[in-house]
C-alpha cells in the first residue's frame, strides 16, 4: 500500500443480478450514511460505453462521490488483480477515515477480489498458453466452453461463458496443473483490516426479466445503438466482449436485424442474470433484501452486520 494507514470502517457490498435495482440502492444508502460509493461493476470502467454498461446516469453521480467509473479507456489493460490493489490503495488513503463505504456491481470476482483476495495461482507454460490461445483463434469461444465444460464443470456453472479470457485462464490452470480450477481459488480469504458487510438484491424471476426487457428497449432509446458505432472499429478488444456489444456489432455488420440483435441482447441478458444467480447463492455471507427493504438494509448495516 502507499500508505500505512489501515481503512477500518464498515465496507458495504450491494450486488445482485443486473437490472436488479443495484444503482438506487446503493445512491439512497450512500445519502444516508454520506458513503462514497466504489463500482465493483467490470465494464463500467470504461469511459466510451456508459450506455451500454449502464453506467449511473450523470445525476446519479452528482447525488454520490463515485470511484472506479469511467477511469480507463477501452485499449487499456485491465484485470481483477490491478482492481484488488486499486481499491485497497483507495480505501487505505483517501477513503480511509469514511466510517463507511458502498461499493455495488455484480462482478462477483471482482467483489471477491477486495473481500477476500486473489489466489496466487501457477505461472503458465508459454506453451499451453499458446495452445490455448490459438484454440481460440481457430474455433472461437464455443471450444472454449466446451473444454472449460469438460475440465471444470463446477467453474463453468460460475463464469461469464461470453468471456474468453477467463474461460483461457480457467483452461490453462486446469491443463497446467491437472487440478480443477474451482479447487484452487479461494482456499486462503486474505485477512481485511475492515468489516464487510454484503447485500444482496432479491428480486423474483419474472421482475427480473421485465426489468431486463425495459432496461434493455430504454438504453437503445437512449443512444446505445450509436455508442457501439462510435468503437465498431476496436469491436476486436476484450472490453468490448460483452452483453451487448456482440450483438449489436453482429447488426452493424448485416448479420442481423435489429430487432433480432435486440431480441438476442435481452435473451442472453438473462442468461447472464442466471449465471450471477449461480456466484452469488454459493456464498452463504450474502444478507438477501428485497429491493424495496431499505429500511431493513440501513438497520442492518447500524447494527454491524
Amino acid at each position: 500500500m502507499g500508505s500505512l494507514n489501515k481503512f477500518t470502517g464498515k465496507l458495504v457490498v450491494v450486488t445482485g443480478p443486473t437490472a436488479s435495482g443495484k444503482t438506487g440502492i446503493s445512491i439512497k444508502l450512500a445519502k444516508y450514511f454520506g458513503a462514497p460509493i466504489i463500482s465493483a461493476d467490470s465494464r463500467q470502467f470504461y469511459k466510451e460505453i456508459p450506455i451500454g454498461t449502464a453506467a449511473p446516469a450523470r445525476g446519479e453521480l452528482k447525488a454520490a462521490k463515485h470511484y472506479m467509473i469511467g477511469q480507463l479507456s477501452i485499449s487499456d489493460e485491465y484485470n481483477v488483480s490491478k482492481f484488488e490493489v486499486d481499491v485497497l490503495n483507495l480505501l487505505n488513503n483517501e477513503l480511509v477515515d469514511c466510517p463507511v463505504v458502498i461499493m455495488t456491481g455484480g462482478s462477483g470476482l471482482y467483489i471477491d477480489a477486495v473481500c477476500k483476495g486473489i489466489d496466487q495461482l501457477p505461472d503458465i507454460d508459454h506453451d499451453i498458453r499458446s495452445s490455448i490461445k490459438q484454440v481460440f483463434e481457430d474455433n472461437g469461444v464455443d471450444e472454449l466452453r466446451n473444454m472449460l465444460l469438460d475440465l471444470d464443470p463446477e467453474y463453468y456453472e460460475q463464469v461469464d461463458l461470453n468471456n474468453p479470457v477467463r474461460l483461457m485462464r480457467a483452461i490453462e490452470v486446469c491443463q497446467q496443473t491437472g487440478k480443477r480450477y474451482s479447487d484452487l481459488r479461494k482456499n486462503n480469504p486474505a485477512i481485511r483490516s475492515f468489516d464487510i458487510i454484503k447485500i444482496a438484491i432479491n428480486i423474483p424471476r419474472e421482475i427480473l426479466v421485465e426489468r431486463i426487457n425495459k432496461r434493455t428497449d430504454s438504453m437503445i432509446s437512449q443512444g446505445w445503438l450509436k455508442e457501439v458505432e462510435s468503437v465498431f472499429e476496436h469491436r476486436k478488444l476484450n472490453s468490448l466482449n460483452t452483453v451487448g456489444y456482440k450483438e449489436l456489432f453482429a447488426y452493424l455488420e448485416n448479420k442481423v436485424t435489429l430487432p433480432e440483435a435486440v431480441e438476442k441482447i435481452k435473451t442472453n441478458t438473462r442468461r447472464y442474470a442466471k449465471r450471477q444467480m449461480t456466484w452469488f447463492r454459493r456464498d452463504d455471507s450474502l444478507n438477501w433484501f428485497s429491493p424495496d427493504d431499505i429500511e431493513g438494509i440501513i438497520q442492518l448495516i447500524e447494527n454491524g452486520g
